[in-house]
């Protein structure tokens, strides 16, 4: 834990147990304190590869469900455009989708062209 995020595991151990020198404890308690952390601790987390609590990530997949919803029931929605960016994306860092198609046909010529000069690769 301490090589995964030190600062992390400090400020678990002065929120979780009011100890702002986890240094200082003898290392099977620090040890058995560091076990003790909720699940949802910030080292925990960390170790988990998790971005955020689940309760977090559960609310972000319930509003860009909303948000979808709404979307589809407009006119871009029905045209399929500008769709709504995703929270629950945006807290993993997924990357931005590419853009589907071309909004217009000089956008298709330059994409176009481009790959004929690079060899059609």
């Amino acid at each position: 834990m301490i090589a995964a995020d030190e600062g992390a595991l400090a400020c678990d151990f002065m929120e979780t147990y009011h100890i702002m020198d986890w240094r200082a404890l003898p290392a099977r308690r620090a040890a058995l304190f560091a076990y003790g952390l909720r699940e949802d601790s910030r080292i925990k987390l960390k170790l988990a590869g998790s971005p955020a609590k689940l309760e977090t990530m559960l609310l972000a997949m319930a509003v860009d469900a909303l948000n979808t919803l709404v979307w589809q029931n407009t006119q871009a929605g029905h045209e399929g455009r500008d769709q709504p960016r995703k929270i629950l994306a945006l807290l993993r860092g997924d990357p931005e989708p590419e853009k589907a198609g071309f909004d217009t046909a000089e956008e298709f010529d330059a994409w176009r062209n481009s790959l004929l000069t690079a060899g059609g690769d």
